[in-house]
């Protein structure tokens, strides 16, 4: 028993600094996770939402510091007591997952792995296992170092997971982790490859026979069989593969400028999902930079999922010399964790990103003139008009 306490310390303890740094590096993309909790269809819980990242915040710097707590031996009734009880609120939010289907990814380990409900559901359990033979045996954990050496060490790592976590936020998070890092390009994150797996759907066709209903199974196609044909219920047995980046689109007043704006070089795309919560103060530095941009010959757009009617009323209140298309607000949200953010896009692949607060440290350099579509005379055509005209008569 003393063994199996000392290796289930040690590799739990790794396991909670571990799944912990991961969301204290992307504090914001955790809070996000757990506004889907919040949402009236899964935990109802509306009223928690404004505070979501103040929660984000608190969870998992106290994630890191009792998997490290539990390292060293310190407060070890406290640190087991609140091992267990977290582990217990974990496991029952991923069952509530997986069993109704609500959140489809717990976002244990943020973006860097992506785990489905059931899955999330078991490795809780087996964590739960493994905590409750600590707690069970929590005589065999002996302290490291001093009483005095141990709360330093600990002080210390609550200041460093503080200081790191107004690092990422005042900025960007350390390690990106998405399908929108830099270096990546968008197009080729939408491709799906050959002998990728495709869904698997089962259809349950109810129809009404001599009087009573009668259900029938296929795999899609409408089965023959007699009878009054009441509904479909479909069930999908295997998802399909998804590819890293989707629903994404560029759109404006109805048509789709996906497919251009993937193909520009040079393009400044400055994002702000939801105008409603976007940091005003951050478009000084969106002006000065995208005015330099466009004085440098880059092509300049916004995306936000908010109505033209808003990003109108901000292009003009903020003297901003681009125009807004728009774009799925959840994919805003994963490409750059700030609100506004900019990045520069050359071909569809992310050359630069950054948090509106560093938006003065992007890089352009002088470009030559874009190509202008050349304005045709007036002359040439009333002269091309009267041609066409001439032979259709």
């Amino acid at each position: 028993m003393k063994y199996i306490v000392g290796f289930l310390r040690i590799f739990v303890g790794i396991f909670f600094i571990i799944s912990g740094f991961i969301k204290l590096n992307d504090p914001v993309g955790f809070s996000f996770k757990l506004k889907d909790y919040f949402a009236p269809d899964v935990l109802n819980l509306e009223f928690l939402v404004p505070y979501a990242l103040i929660i984000a915040l608190f969870v998992v710097i106290f994630e890191v510091l009792l998997g490290i707590m539990l390292i060293l031996g310190y407060a070890k009734k406290f640190t087991l007591w609140s091992l267990l009880l977290m582990i217990l609120f974990f496991t029952f939010l991923t069952f509530y997952s997986a069993y109704f289907n609500k959140v489809t990814d717990c976002g244990c380990f943020g973006d860097a792995l992506k785990l489905t409900p059931w899955e999330s559901f078991w490795k809780d359990i087996v964590l739960s296992i493994m905590i409750l033979v600590l707690f069970f045996g929590r005589k065999h954990i002996a302290p490291f170092f001093t009483k005095s050496t141990r709360s330093i060490l600990v002080f210390v790592s609550f200041v460093a997971s503080m200081v790191f976590a107004y690092y990422v936020l005042q900025h960007l998070p350390w390690i990106d982790f998405r399908a929108y890092k830099i270096g990546a390009n968008i197009q080729e994150g939408m491709e799906v490859p050959e002998g990728a797996p495709k869904p698997i759907f089962e259809y349950n066709w109810t129809f009404m026979v001599d009087g009573e209903e009668k259900v029938i199974t296929t795999k899609g196609d409408y089965p023959q069989q007699e009878g009054e044909f009441i509904g479909v219920e479909t069930t999908e047995l295997q998802k399909g593969y998804e590819p890293p980046v989707h629903d994404f689109s560029i759109e404006r007043d109805g048509e789709n400028y996906t497919t251009q704006f993937l193909e520009a070089k040079n393009l400044l795309v400055v994002v702000a999902y939801n105008l409603q919560l976007t940091e005003m103060e951050g478009y000084n530095n969106i002006k000065k930079i995208t005015d330099e941009a466009l004085a440098k010959n880059y092509q300049v757009i916004g995306l936000s999922a908010s109505s033209p009617e808003k990003t109108d009323a901000l292009v003009k209140n903020k003297d901003l010399n681009f125009e807004f298309y728009f774009c799925d607000e959840t994919t805003l949200k994963t490409i750059v964790r700030s609100n506004p953010g900019i990045l520069e896009l050359q071909r569809g692949t992310i050359t630069q990103k950054l948090h509106w607060n560093d938006a003065l440290e992007l890089q352009l350099e002088q470009l030559p003139p874009r190509p202008k579509v050349e304005e045709i005379p007036e002359e040439e055509v009333q002269d091309s008009t009267q041609v066409v005209t001439d032979s259709i008569q």
